[in-house]
């Protein structure tokens, strides 16, 4: 092969290796809003299921965030009269694939422990208007807070953020954003930060990390948290999209004075929850680690 031959195939093999990292570029920047924020898989921005599907009450509630979005919520209320009244809500905050729709056996079971549930679609989810995103998502959280805090029943009540996956993030920003508002945290399978993440769910992406826009760190907000803030970590093992080192790692930068991490050795990202004790330790840890307002 001649020197020229040599040189020609070189530059064919340089033009193909800069296409590739063109393209690689440009999916990582165009497309992951729709990579991190799948709302319309499986039909969910039109089939919503409503808590009356669980026999839960419940206040079909609509929220307006700064920017004018429409966030759709479900309030579901315990009798605050009730002898047995436990005087807590758990805010769930969703995963980011699916609708609220989709998460309320959970709601079901927190309604049974006794707890009134707030649940809301981010933006671009469900019902609410807009296109997700980190900079919506953290303003669609502010609007949940600001609700409750003008809601008569919840704003009375102690206040535990659920969140799992994405969700977790979110929970993460609302503890430290709005720390006299929360009472306690329970994070499943969730992240350090986004761009952290690429690498092992798409590795050929590793490289094109860096042109994440939307980043999610909560590994530079986690310790900031006030330590009066109890945190439960439930860390299922063999997750395929979240490397469980992240959840010990975020558990390792908190500074709680109370926090516990759990780990399933058989809880993949998206069954961790169906394993064998996590919801006696969920329950027990809101039951016995979140002081009801006024104690």
């Amino acid at each position: 092969m001649s020197v020229n031959t040599l040189i020609d195939l070189s530059k064919k093999l340089f033009a193909v290796a800069a296409s590739v990292a063109v393209v690689g570029l440009l999916g990582v920047y165009k497309l992951q809003l729709f990579l991190v924020y799948p709302s319309s898989l499986n039909n969910a921005r039109n089939v919503l299921d409503t808590p009356d599907a669980y026999d839960l009450p419940y206040d079909d509630v609509s929220l307006t965030t700064p920017d004018g979005e429409t966030l759709h919520a479900f309030a579901i209320r315990q009798n605050a009269d009730s002898a047995t009244y436990t005087n807590k809500t758990i805010v769930m905050l969703s995963p980011n694939a699916g609708n609220i729709g989709n998460y309320l056996p959970i709601a079901r079971l927190f309604y049974d422990f006794g707890y009134n549930v707030f649940i809301y679609s981010y933006r671009g989810y469900g019902k609410s208007t807009g296109t997700a995103s980190e900079k919506g998502l953290k303003l669609d959280a502010d609007t949940a807070m600001e609700f409750l805090a003008q809601d008569i029943q919840f704003s009375q009540s102690s206040i535990v953020l659920y969140g799992r996956s994405l969700g977790g993030a979110v929970s993460i920003y609302l503890a430290s954003k709005h720390p006299q508002a929360i009472a306690g945290v329970v994070l499943e399978n969730t992240f350090l930060c986004l761009p952290k993440v690429v690498p092992h769910i798409f590795p050929v992406l590793a490289r094109f990390a860096f042109m994440l826009h939307q980043r999610w760190p909560s590994e530079e907000i986690v310790g900031s948290v006030p330590l009066h803030i109890p945190f439960l970590f439930m860390n299922g093992l063999k997750d395929e999209i979240v490397p469980p080192s992240h959840m010990q790692l975020l558990y390792e930068l908190c500074l709680a004075d109370v926090k516990e991490i759990h780990k399933f050795a058989n809880g993949y990202h998206n069954d961790t929850l169906s394993q064998p004790e996590y919801w006696e330790i969920v329950h027990d840890f809101i039951k016995m680690k979140v002081n009801p307002i006024g104690h």
